[in-house]
């Protein structure tokens, strides 16, 4: 029996490692430190016991390899984003970059619960976001957002994953960065040490821009207003892109990075961001 704290016992079922967690009755609400904590500690349990490690640091050599550990590592993001909140129902889409002559990216598929994603959940798709193989995918189709995983993967040739999330904070900043009938705005995060947990931020003084775009239904022109943007930004650093991620209104959060490792810790410290930055301007001196 578990003490109160500990991580849930694994079950195993099918070769996969599947955690009980159990109920604990929230004292202050889902928002409370107590709940959070909960969240956190089971979050962590599946990340670090079901394939996590798993998190691409480079590709393998061969097609059919990365595509296998790219799959592992996607599958391991979507039940950690699930179990923080950052992935619900079957929101979110995350995609790795497989091949760049030409682009190839591995992408989930549409309508699937991020915290149960199998094996065959995912879909190989071309720069234009077409299915490179119809017959493989078997009926199962990429997400209508897949034309903004791509253009990011072509607009930044460093990128080696890009995942989306739907999380509380992100949305609630999102709408309320972005008065009604504009197309875009930024959100400027400064003074706050965990900035540098984004690549190339070395000092709690630097300020991570993030354009928040009005949310669109049609991709094409969705997109046109994001590469824009990316391409009036000076990404002529190496060392210090001007761009980790940007919010899409009453919708999410974009980021991405040069490996699957990468973007994930960018997601991470986005979130944290993101609710410090809501949070305080909730407080009466805000």
């Amino acid at each position: 029996m578990n003490r109160p704290g500990d991580p849930p016992t694994p079950r195993v079922i099918g070769g996969d490692r599947i955690f009980s967690v159990r109920a604990r009755r929230p004292t202050a609400g889902p928002f409370s430190a107590a709940a959070a904590a909960d969240r956190l500690r089971a979050a962590r349990s599946i990340a670090y016991s079901s394939g996590m490690e798993h998190l691409l640091e480079a590709p393998s050599a061969g097609m059919q390899a990365a595509s296998t550990d790219a799959t592992t590592g996607l599958r391991a993001i979507g039940r950690e984003f699930h179990a923080r909140g950052w992935s619900l129902g079957t929101s979110s889409n995350y995609s790795v970059v497989l091949g760049r002559e030409p682009l190839e990216l591995l992408i989930t598929a549409s309508g699937k619960d991020k915290s149960a994603l199998g094996p065959d959940d995912f879909v190989r798709v071309n720069a234009s976001g077409q299915l490179i193989d119809p017959a493989a995918a078997a009926g199962r189709k990429s997400s209508a957002e897949t034309l903004l995983h791509c253009l990011i993967a072509e607009q930044i040739p460093a990128v080696g994953a890009v995942l989306h999330t739907h999380s509380v904070w992100a949305t609630i900043l999102s709408r309320a960065g972005l008065p009604t009938g504009e197309q875009v705005r930024r959100l400027q995060i400064t003074g706050y040490e965990m900035l540098k947990g984004l690549e190339g931020i070395t000092t709690h003084l630097s300020c991570a821009d993030v354009p928040i775009f009005a949310n669109s239904q049609d991709m094409i022109e969705l997109s046109d207003r994001i590469r824009a943007v990316f391409t009036a930004a000076n990404w002529s650093d190496d060392r210090r892109p001007p761009l980790h991620g940007f919010l899409l209104s009453g919708h999410g959060l974009y980021t991405w990075g040069r490996t699957l490792a990468e973007a994930r810790r960018h997601i991470e410290i986005f979130e944290f961001l993101f609710e410090v930055t809501a949070r305080q301007r909730m407080l009466p001196s805000a």
